[in-house]
């Protein structure tokens, strides 16, 4: 049987039968199955080079979405790569327990670097490796538990989050998720969570600016934690964007109450940056746009660039100090097989190096700016309700003539028509129901933007002409 790597070149494989053989075998991530390979095209990936997605066929396809935000430079970057493949050589995995090897440790060192500061404040001291992003919310939830467990606080045993707010698919990251998509299934399987307003701008009041809002929902949030006193161990958000719940984002402003709530009723603050950290959002962590620094900060996605799995939490010292004890119970003996794992350590060092190496955070503002141009174009269509950014992050909320309190109805499929049209256009716009957005590799050039623009304001035309 030939290799399924050989591709269209040598005529080998057709895309139907590849689909074939795919169905056979595979069950998607985040996929109604029964929408393959109909409804739902089934796309077979050859390669990547830099921002093009390139399929067996030959067409090539604009990754627009970063391969679900984690790809950072562009695809087959070759100095990620080669990394990789001089750890191979030399250190594949060992055991972290017990163990050690010098990329952890360097990353490590990297990481707490450049993590963000707040004045008068501690810095954060001590990184924990985890495989994904869910696994690291776990992580970071089981710490901020554990750590008032060891003091003898029993009482707080309850976490708060944000309404619309995302942090994984593992069941403690579910439990402080508030997406019902992903969570009224499993809600029996769930610890109790409780929610506090999110201060997504979208939702605000008539003559209400974000800051506004952002306060509006601090003081929502001061309520909860009123009402709870001494049973809250954390707080968990992502800062600027809630993401899967539709790119909606919130002044900075609010961070910073959050900030000032949680030390008030002694409340660790966690910091879910695993989509929006490391350039996405204008700054290197979304934190330090409101000059604020969480006691525990989430790291996975682009850590590196793109190529490999791996999360890092990072610790306040105070934190970890908590679990030095002559007793293992105390410990934190949270563990995973490829905790640290060398060859994800090389790449994730790789990468950060090519931010200093090609000045990425300052050639971000500059795509950004033209990202913008480009985007309110597409914002003065009919049926865009809103246009929203944050740094290298564009999202367009499509609703019925563009009336925010008059929604598609859900049988017009709006986000998957365009998800289609623009997929035939040659770009890659996976939505979040009727909310498309642009996330794409900080490579991306002015000639990509243009085709990205244009592919867009195509595809809501040809999804919005018919839909309800």
């Amino acid at each position: 049987m030939a290799r399924m790597d050989q591709g269209h070149e040598q005529g080998i494989i057709t895309d139907a039968r590849w689909r074939a053989r795919d169905l056979a075998v595979l069950w998607h991530p985040c996929t109604q199955m029964r929408e393959h390979p109909d409804i739902l095209p089934l796309v077979p990936i050859a390669r990547g080079e830099g921002a093009w997605l390139i399929g067996h066929d030959g067409r090539r396809y604009l990754d627009a979405v970063s391969s679900w935000w984690t790809n950072l430079f562009g695809h087959a970057e070759p100095r990620i790569a080669q990394a990789i493949a001089a750890q191979a050589g030399t250190l594949e995995q060992v055991i972290l327990a017990g163990f050690s090897h010098a990329p952890a440790v360097e990353l490590a060192e990297r990481l707490l670097a450049i993590a963000p500061r707040q004045a008068g404040r501690a810095p954060l001291a001590k990184v924990f490796y985890a495989d994904n992003g869910s696994a690291g919310v776990e992580v970071a939830l089981k710490m901020a538990f554990h750590w008032f467990r060891n003091r003898g606080e029993d009482k707080r045993t309850k976490f708060v989050a944000l309404e619309n707010g995302y942090h994984g698919e593992t069941i403690g990251a579910l439990s402080v998720g508030d997406i019902p998509l992903y969570r009224r299934v499993y809600a029996p399987l769930l610890a109790e969570g409780m929610f506090a307003p999110s201060p997504d701008a979208y939702m605000a009041r008539d003559g209400e600016t974000a800051r506004d809002c952002a306060e509006r929902a601090a003081l929502g949030l001061q309520a909860v934690f009123e009402a709870h006193p001494g049973e809250i161990c954390a707080l968990i958000l992502e800062p600027r964007v809630q993401c899967a719940g539709g790119m909606r984002m919130h002044d900075p402003h609010y961070l910073a109450r959050a900030r000032e709530l949680c030390d008030a009723h002694g409340v660790f603050l966690i910091a879910d940056e695993i989509a929006v950290g490391f350039g996405r959002t204008g700054t290197r962590f979304a934190c330090e746009q409101a000059a604020i620094q969480p006691d525990l900060m989430c790291l996975s996605k682009g850590l590196t660039g793109g190529f490999l799995p791996l999360a890092a939490v990072l610790a306040t010292q105070a934190i970890y100090d908590g679990f030095l004890d002559d007793s293992r119970e105390r410990a934190f003996l949270h563990s995973h097989s490829y905790t640290g794992n060398p060859l994800a350590c090389a790449a994730a060092l790789r990468s950060l190096s090519i931010f200093d190496e090609d000045d990425i955070l300052a050639r971000n503002v500059r795509t950004a700016a033209r990202m913008s141009e480009l985007a309110a174009i597409i914002g003065e269509m009919p049926h865009v309700a809103d246009v929203r950014q944050a740094g290298m992050i564009v999202a367009f909320e499509l609703t019925r003539g563009g009336d925010r309190a008059t929604p598609f109805a859900a049988a017009s499929r709006v986000g998957l028509k365009a998800y289609r049209a623009a997929l035939e256009g040659g770009v890659v716009l996976r939505p979040l129901g009727d909310i498309l957005y642009w996330m794409p590799p900080y490579c991306v050039d002015d000639d990509q933007l243009r085709l990205l623009a244009e592919t867009t304001q195509a595809a809501i035309l040809d999804a919005t002409r018919d839909a309800a």
